[in-house]
């Protein structure tokens, strides 16, 4: 399978660079997964297609301020440092810009030197690890010094920071938002739970990968990037019932699917409570075990992320929805429309 039959033209001022004032207030495009119809809704509507007893599974990781600035300690000159996975209590892999003025021994210096760290090893992606020294409490710090790691395609600086993280992240260890997630606000929320609709919680710390462009022509040859996840008890005893009782679980986020796939897949279609790595690649051909339904943004061209909801709804469904999107000038990407596929 060609990595260039998940392309699609995106003119570049359908990117959206800021979020909207309300969260609820984007689109919804619902896209029925039998037919290929389209309907165009607001996202607030999202509750008339869901019935009692489905169940919505929300990703609750919480996004690190993971880009740091600081100086090199011998030389003043500029490092900026994205912090990308705790391999310790205070030892990071990170991503260093430029990169070839760090190495191993270097030290940086980072708010006056209320946090400094030594480079402690070099990784084969070009990263860089470092040991990080401080008083107090590391991630009060973090929150004081460092700044959200906004997708590159986001070109304008976030006035707040909040606005990249979903009303609902409590579980710090991201290095990007479950965007699908950032239309959700607390009275939507209430407002499902009125209605008997399920709500539950995963956690998928979300690598930078997910931004990795597909470097090959097959999609088979892809190598998926590897990400931290964990279920709870209450959680894995939610969704086997609902599935007992007929309801439809509805993934918010490729997040989510992602680890509710693992899961399940590793279960014999049932859900268990328990923490891992997954790097499930999911494409056309891939049969679904957990979910019944996505709610999602709108991807880019040729991603890994186009062709998972190409394996839910059929690529081309898919392609022809988001061609809609763009002649009905839909927002695109992280601070974008929603797409709920059903």
């Amino acid at each position: 399978m060609k990595v260039d039959m998940f392309d699609f033209n995106l003119p570049e001022a359908l990117i959206a660079q800021t979020p909207l004032e309300d969260r609820s207030s984007s689109r919804l495009m619902v896209l029925n997964k039998q037919t290929g119809e389209v309907r165009h809704e607001t996202f607030s509507n999202l509750i008339d297609y869901l019935n009692p007893g489905d169940c919505l599974v929300l990703n609750d990781t919480k996004v690190l301020p993971a880009r740091l600035f600081g100086i090199k300690t011998d030389t003043g000159a500029k490092v900026e440092v994205l912090l990308l996975k705790q391999i310790n209590e205070d030892r990071w892999e990170t991503l260093v810009k430029p990169a070839k003025r760090v190495k191993k021994g270097t030290e940086i210096s980072f708010g006056d030197g209320r946090l400094k760290a030594v480079c402690t090893g070099t990784e084969d992606h070009g990263g860089r690890q470092f040991e990080f020294q401080y008083e107090g409490i590391f991630y009060e710090i973090l929150d004081s010094l460092g700044k959200m790691p906004l997708p590159p395609y986001i070109k304008e600086q976030l006035e707040d920071q909040d606005r990249y993280q979903t009303v609902y992240a409590r579980e710090r260890g991201s290095a990007a938002a479950p965007t699908a997630g950032l239309h959700f606000t607390n009275e939507i929320l209430e407002s499902l739970k009125v209605k008997g609709v399920h709500v539950a919680f995963i956690t998928l710390h979300v690598g930078l990968g997910t931004f990795r462009p597909v470097s090959v022509d097959s999609v088979e040859d892809h190598d998926m990037h590897v990400e931290f996840y964990r279920m709870s008890e209450e959680t894995a005893a939610l969704l086997n019932q609902v599935k007992k009782d007929g309801g439809r679980i509805i993934s918010v986020g490729t997040t989510s699917t992602r680890t509710l796939e693992t899961i399940a897949r590793a279960n014999g279609g049932a859900f268990l409570a328990g923490n891992g790595w997954t790097d499930i690649f999911i494409y056309p051909g891939y049969e679904f075990q957990a979910i019944d339904g996505l709610v999602t943004n709108f991807h880019l061209p040729m991603s890994t992320l186009i062709m998972l909801v190409s394996a839910l709804a059929g690529r081309e469904y898919i392609l022809h929805a988001y061609e809609t999107a763009v002649q009905e000038k839909y927002r695109f990407f992280s601070f974008g429309d929603a797409m709920l596929i059903i």
